[in-house]
Formats: structure tokens, C-alpha cells, sequence
């Protein structure tokens, strides 16, 4: 049975749903997605749609509805033009051009990845670079941690360790341990670069038999600091 569309357009769990102040103008994420900054992007897209019930209509799971008499259609196609509107709002101008006569909001999504993420690579070299070179040198471990953290989860969003998806329960912990690894050496990273005014709390900290979760880590430094005296008056 089909359900009737006032009922579909009063439940809020249902994706056809529009809140009175979703409109077309609407600026779901910020900043625009400009080409060199494709899966930060994407991925508070991802949320920004899953958030308001309307991923479905660009992963494929709510298809093209093609009956002009199907109950649906116009209830698909008030949703499909709104998502459309929200992606046209969240690229930039010049990329906006390119995708403004396609009628698919799908279609313009999957258009969107072929085109932008493929420069995967290029991000992570850069990344990699900056994470591997980023000092603490006069900044506050605070201020050191956060940008840290920052380059580190955009790298995650590229190199994510993969959730096991066997319908059996794992046994051989693979991909436990793979993401313990990853954990690793992000927790050795922060330490290693720590100025020297916590050489000796990270001696201690490395000869620990198990390393700890890095927010324990960081807990730990910045009690160190508090207690040494030695944060600096300013941040960088």
C-alpha cells in the first residue's frame, strides 16, 4: 500500500519531508566546494544532507521516480530540485555553471566525485607533509594538538581504516589492530613533536608498556604544562 502524501509530508522521519525553512536558497555547508577541497566538503555535505533525511535522494537509494502519475513523482521531484538547489549553493559560482542544467540531483552528485576526487593523491602528499613537519616549537600544547588534530582527521577522511563488513563475527582482529596501528602513530606523531620542556613526560609516556589513546596523552602534556609554568603568553 501506497502511503497517502499528506502523511509522508507531515512525518518528519520520512525523506520527503521539507521543514518550512528549507528553501532553494538555502546555504547547507560553508565554505564552497572550489575543486581543491573536494572531500572535506563532500563529507560535511554527506552529514548536512543525512541531517536533514535528504542523502537518499544522491546515493541512489531514492531513485529517478519517471510516472508523472505515480503518487511519488511530484513528491520526489520537490525533494530532487531542493537537493539540487543546496548542491548548486554549496560549489562555487564557476562549478555551479557546469551543473546547473542537469536535472538529476544523483546525477550531479556522482558528476561531482568523478570530477574532484581524483585529486586524492595530490591532498595527501600535502597533508602528510604538513603533519610530519608541524612542531610545537613556541605554540601551546593546546594550540599544537588542535592543529595536529585538524590535518590528521582530513587525512582520515582520504586513508580511513575500513570497518570490517563480514556478516560473521571477525575473529582474526585485523582490522582492529590495523586501526590500533593507525592510532599509534598519531599518539607518537603528537609526542615526537613536543618541544623540549616535555622530553621527560614523553620518556615516560614511550616506556609505557601499552601506549595510551592519544586524548590521554594530551590530558597528561597539558597537565605537565600547567604545572611547569612554561606555557608561552601568546599563540601563534
Amino acid at each position: 500500500m501506497v502511503p497517502r502524501n499528506n502523511d509522508i509530508l507531515t512525518d518528519q522521519s520520512s525523506p520527503y519531508f521539507v521543514h518550512p525553512n528549507d528553501g532553494p536558497s538555502f546555504v547547507i555547508v560553508s565554505p564552497t566546494l572550489d575543486g581543491s577541497n573536494y572531500h572535506s566538503r563532500a563529507h560535511s555535505m554527506c552529514r548536512a544532507l543525512g541531517g536533514k533525511m535528504k542523502f537518499e535522494f544522491v546515493d541512489g537509494t531514492i531513485s529517478l521516480v519517471y510516472d508523472d502519475f505515480d503518487p511519488l513523482f511530484h513528491l520526489w521531484n520537490r525533494c530532487n530540485m531542493l537537493v539540487h538547489s543546496w548542491i548548486v549553493n554549496y560549489v562555487s559560482p564557476l562549478i555551479a555553471q557546469s551543473i546547473v542544467f542537469m536535472e538529476n540531483a544523483c546525477d550531479v552528485w556522482n558528476d561531482l566525485k568523478e570530477r574532484f576526487a581524483q585529486g586524492d593523491l595530490v591532498r595527501i602528499s600535502e597533508l602528510m607533509q604538513e603533519i610530519y613537519s608541524l612542531q610545537q616549537d613556541s605554540k601551546s600544547v593546546t594550540s599544537f594538538y588542535y592543529k595536529l588534530k585538524i590535518l590528521w582527521e582530513e587525512l582520515e577522511i582520504y586513508m580511513h581504516v575500513p570497518n570490517c563488513v563480514c556478516r560473521m563475527h571477525c575473529s582474526c582482529e585485523f582490522m582492529r589492530n590495523a586501526r590500533k596501528n593507525h592510532t599509534l602513530l598519531y599518539a607518537i606523531r603528537f609526542l615526537t613533536g613536543l618541544n623540549e620542556n616535555f622530553a621527560m613526560v614523553k620518556s615516560q609516556i614511550l616506556f609505557m608498556d601499552s601506549l595510551l589513546l592519544v586524548n590521554k596523552i594530551f590530558s597528561i602534556v597539558l597537565q605537565h604544562e600547567r604545572q611547569g609554568n612554561f606555557a608561552p603568553p601568546s599563540e601563534d
